[in-house]
């Protein structure tokens, strides 16, 4: 059997994540102190008892979503020895979860992964007005269709890109409102099942995203990144990253670019990986392996039920 672990990105964040680790492990609640003392914020109270609408926040699910992982990460090291640089093949993260997939195999040190995601969500979120940006799900079409529609409804001005190709049949867009509105009824036209508006607050993954990608370029350039003791498969690329430079640009890049997830995967499984391992919040990433492919193995690890389980079974 060959594991890679993946991380999962922002929309997995609900009220009381983390709450049961930290009762039942010394290991997670050190990594949610120490969440905590980096960010100056109660990060974990807000994630243990809400109010949902403030954790839901870009600024605070970021680090709050890489806080659990890391905490999962900690607990399997310490109750069943299971150390992230010697069982992994590789690590993959969607979206924000890449600086989790970094942190876990030693590239950023957890302060600076919650200090970046924190810059990362309020960066996002002042990117582009509210209600001047929106994002769409289009279920049912394949990459190319979506980014055919894309490019069918940008222009005068307006942008409408593919943000993320999460799985075959599974693509979302991103851009200005009105051309994504636009996508919805094209996308209908062309035949999807659902093409439908996402709760979100910006358009993710865009170039409306530029200024974001700005201020990451200023916060990366002032950190120390290292080679990961697992390759990292980006989401920019698909392909393995294990050069600090490159990840540095990589990590800039990716917040105007579209998450390559459903490739990352196949990728992952061409090299041989049997199992795909989610630690975090919710089990997004195991319902979109299932999806991508139906011979590979998803787990979800977010309680310590499924960390008992997980360590039985493994």
């Amino acid at each position: 059997m060959s594991w890679a672990f993946v991380f999962p990105g922002q929309g997995s964040q609900a009220v009381g994540m983390g709450k049961e680790l930290a009762a039942a492990f010394t290991e997670a609640r050190e990594i949610f102190g120490e969440v905590d003392e980096a960010l100056k914020q109660n990060l974990s109270q807000l994630m243990f008892e809400g109010p949902g609408d403030t954790l839901t926040l870009t600024e605070n699910a970021q680090p709050a979503l890489m806080a659990v992982s890391m905490a999962l990460v900690k607990v399997l090291e310490k109750q069943g020895n299971i150390s992230i640089r010697n069982t992994a093949r590789y690590v993959a993260g969607h979206s924000l979860g890449e600086y989790s997939a970094l942190a876990a195999a030693g590239s950023l040190t957890l302060s600076d992964a919650a200090r970046l995601l924190k810059t990362r969500g309020q960066a996002m979120q002042k990117a582009v007005p509210v209600g001047e940006g929106a994002m769409a799900a289009l279920l049912g079409l394949d990459v190319d269709q979506a980014l055919d529609i894309a490019a069918q409804t940008s222009g005068d001005g307006q942008i409408c890109a593919v943000a993320n190709d999460n799985a075959p049949g599974q693509a979302v867009v991103s851009g200005h409102t009105a051309a994504v509105e636009r996508a919805i009824e094209l996308a209908k036209e062309k035949g999807a099942k659902r093409a439908m508006l996402l709760p979100v607050s910006a358009p993710f993954h865009c170039p409306l995203m530029k200024p974001a990608a700005d201020v990451m370029a200023e916060a990366l350039a002032a950190i120390t990144i290292k080679a990961p003791a697992v390759p990292v498969i980006a989401n920019v690329t698909a392909a393995t990253v294990i050069d600090p430079d490159e990840i540095r640009r990589l990590l800039v890049e990716q917040v105007t670019a579209m998450v390559r997830w459903r490739e990352s995967v196949q990728v992952m499984k061409d090299a041989g990986v049997t199992t795909l391992i989610e630690l975090g919040s919710g089990k997004v990433l195991t319902g979109l392996t299932k999806r991508i492919a139906d011979d590979l193995t998803g787990i979800s690890v977010q309680t310590p039920a499924d960390i008992e389980q997980f360590l039985k079974n493994r």
